[in-house]
Order: C-alpha cells, then structure tokens, then sequence
C-alpha cells in the first residue's frame, strides 16, 4: 500500500526556520519543541508566524520541561556525548512523534543556509529513511541574507535575544556557551546565571570545560569569538546521529 506524503517543518523560534518554512511550498505540518527555558518572546514568535504561514503550528514537549530537570535527572550537562538537554527536550520528542508517524512518507523541511551547504550534506547522509529540503540553500541565502529578507518582508518582531545580541535563539542559559556568552548572561539574565552554578555544583560537573561559573572571571571570553551552534533538532543530528 502506497504511503500518504506528509511534509514537514521543525520551527525552532529562529529566523532561519521560518524563513525555510515560509519558502517551501505544500507544508502540511508545523511542529516547535517548546522548553521553558526559551526566552518567553520565543511563544510570541511562533503565534506570530502561525498568522503569516496561515497554518497552526503544532507544540511538543517533554515531560522533563526544562534543563534543569533533565540536568537534575541525569547529573550531565555537556561533554562528548552532547548535551544531555538537547537530547532529551528536542530529540526524544522528535523521535516520538516519528514513531506515531511511520505509516506516511515524510519529507523534512529544514533552514541550513547556503553557508551550511556541508551541514546538509551530512544530514542526507544520516536520515536516508525521509525526503529532505532546503529551501535557504537551493535559493542560495546566507543567514544574513535571511534576517534581511525577514526586514523587508515582515512587520513583527524577530525573537528578542536577537536584539539582545545573542547569535541565536537558543535557551536563555544554553549549556554549550562559552565563557563570553556566559558573562553576557551573568548580565542580562543574573538569575539563569546563579542558577545553573549552583546546579553545576550539585551535579558536580560544569557548562565551561575545566571551569565552574561560580568561578568564572567576569572579564573571561569574548562573545563574538566564541563559535556556538544553534541548539536545534538539526545540530544534534549532525552531531550525534538519529
């Protein structure tokens, strides 16, 4: 018996996957993984997106709910094998739903722009079992070519950490920070900061390789140095398989 199609778009409250979402065409379903670590804005953003694509744009979550409880849980953080949150906020639901879902023949719709050409390549590679498509890449746009169109094109707000100079919307608090995004959120958001040191000696293990954030130096590290990936469902693929 034939398979029904579904194609499909992962939201992660960024810029790019709108964007990619907005681009391709005959998207039945919109999925966000929602954690309560995202930056409040981030449902804003999604209600806001819900209007422009004219589709409803389906909420997961794990019944962890947020870092913390999943750090709690499993006395991890980040290491080798990734960050234990991601895995269990945004894989686990992922995989969930794919197992509800085998009976359709899935197409994933995914924002790796034209600079991430390498990064796609190698998602080929490790979801063979799905169709995929990148719409940035076949209309050849770099993420700021993306964020330029996202002005011109739309008059809502894009996801406050943006503006707040962060790179990407990931968790207010993302454990795979370096020392410059740490002391950034020492700043903006001193109480994620006091939270996770104490949880780091709790679970005696530390967000910053060698370095426990109760003994961070403030002046450590420069932001927009520092390389940090976007704590999506694509990163964790990428990195550490399906």
């Amino acid at each position: 018996m034939k398979k029904q199609k579904l194609k499909v778009c992962w939201i992660s409250a960024g810029v790019s996957s709108f964007i990619a979402g907005y681009l391709a065409e005959n998207v039945d379903e919109f999925i966000y993984i929602d954690i309560e670590n995202q930056h409040p804005d981030s449902m804003r953003f999604i209600k806001d997106c819900e209007v422009v694509l004219g589709k409803e744009i389906h909420i997961l979550q794990s019944p962890y709910k947020n870092k913390e409880n999943v750090i709690k849980q499993f006395r991890y953080i980040n290491g080798v094998a990734g960050a234990k949150c991601t895995e269990v906020l945004k894989k686990r639901p992922r995989k969930e739903w794919e197992d509800k879902h085998k009976d359709y023949d899935i197409t994933y719709v995914w924002g790796f722009d034209i600079e991430e050409k390498h990064r796609a390549d190698r998602l080929l590679d490790s979801m063979p079992q799905f169709e995929h498509e990148f719409p940035l890449i076949d209309k050849g746009l770099s993420k700021s070519d993306v964020h330029g169109m996202f002005d011109r094109l739309f008059d809502f707000p894009r996801p406050k950490m943006y503006d707040m100079g962060y790179k990407n919307n990931n968790c207010i608090g993302c454990v795979k920070g370096g020392m410059g995004y740490w002391n950034k959120i020492r700043v903006d958001f001193p109480e994620v900061f006091e939270r996770m040191a104490k949880l780091e000696r709790e679970v005696g293990h530390s967000c910053i390789n060698g370095v426990y954030l109760d003994e961070l130096d403030p002046n450590r590290g420069r932001m927009e140095n520092e390389i940090m990936p976007d704590c999506s469902i694509m990163c964790h693929l990428l990195m550490y398989g399906d």
